[in-house]
């Protein structure tokens, strides 16, 4: 009699289980939501770039805007379908377009990779969950003796704050999600005696818009001749003004 009532509280118990998985099992948020790619698609950034010139002594920040619209579905090197991108330059809005470069990008069931100046990123990745972690720039050759990009090496992309509201100038995104690249400091910034590095990275991508905000900052400080920033180092910011 005992053992049949542990075995029917038994079967109660893991019936409750599986009712309690299903209540907190909510569908998983398609890589496409956020990157939607379609030909005739474009999007506009004012862009504020950070540079340094004479000899790393100075900086300065130049401002202009570009736009990157979504041209052809065709073939990477890799005989992947990808999307032909080319982008645009202009200094005010009173400018004309100037053509610049050309871009792809990937969308696969796992990954959305954007490939620019010859450089791969992992910009999304399954599944789309706060925390969830991996390497953005496992394709960029960070290892070599005289890679200019060894400070990208191990990078954790990481999501955050999914779903927020956000607003740009007049525009206002209702669902976007955050990504974490980078947030780090070597040695101490406010010593000009000291080497210093810095390297900042943040995305921002919004529902069925896509990229919407980016800001990355790289600087390597090196103290001796008096002080001076290194080649190499810069900083940019970007800001959606415009899509369709």
């Amino acid at each position: 009699m005992y053992t049949r009532l542990y075995f029917l509280i038994g079967i109660c118990f893991v019936i409750l289980l599986q009712s309690c998985n299903k209540s907190t099992d909510y569908p998983e948020i398609p890589l496409s939501d956020y990157c939607p790619l379609k030909s005739g698609q474009y999007a506009i950034y004012q862009v504020d770039s950070l540079i340094y010139t004479n000899f790393g002594t100075r900086d300065t920040v130049r401002s202009y805007q570009v736009k990157y619209q979504i041209d052809s579905l065709l073939r990477d090197n890799l005989n992947r379908p990808a999307y032909r991108v080319f982008r645009y330059i202009r200094k005010t809005s009173l400018d004309l377009w100037q053509p610049e470069s050309t871009s792809w990008a990937i969308l696969d069931d796992n990954q959305f990779e954007w490939v620019e100046q010859n450089l791969r990123f992992i910009k999304l990745r399954r599944p789309i969950s706060t925390g969830f972690q991996w390497k953005g720039n496992a394709f960029i050759d960070t290892y070599s003796p005289n890679s200019l990009l060894r400070y990208m090496d191990n990078w954790l992309y990481t999501y955050d704050s999914i779903g927020s509201p956000v607003m740009l100038g007049n525009l206002t995104f209702d669902q976007t999600l955050t990504v974490r690249q980078r947030d780090e400091i070597i040695g101490v910034p406010e010593d000009p005696f000291g080497y210093h590095e810095i390297n900042q990275s943040i995305e921002k991508y919004a529902k069925g818009v896509g990229l919407i905000y980016r800001h990355f900052f790289h600087k390597e400080y090196q103290p001796n001749n008096g002080g001076y920033v290194a080649d190499g180092s810069y900083g940019i910011e970007m800001t959606l003004i415009e899509y369709r």
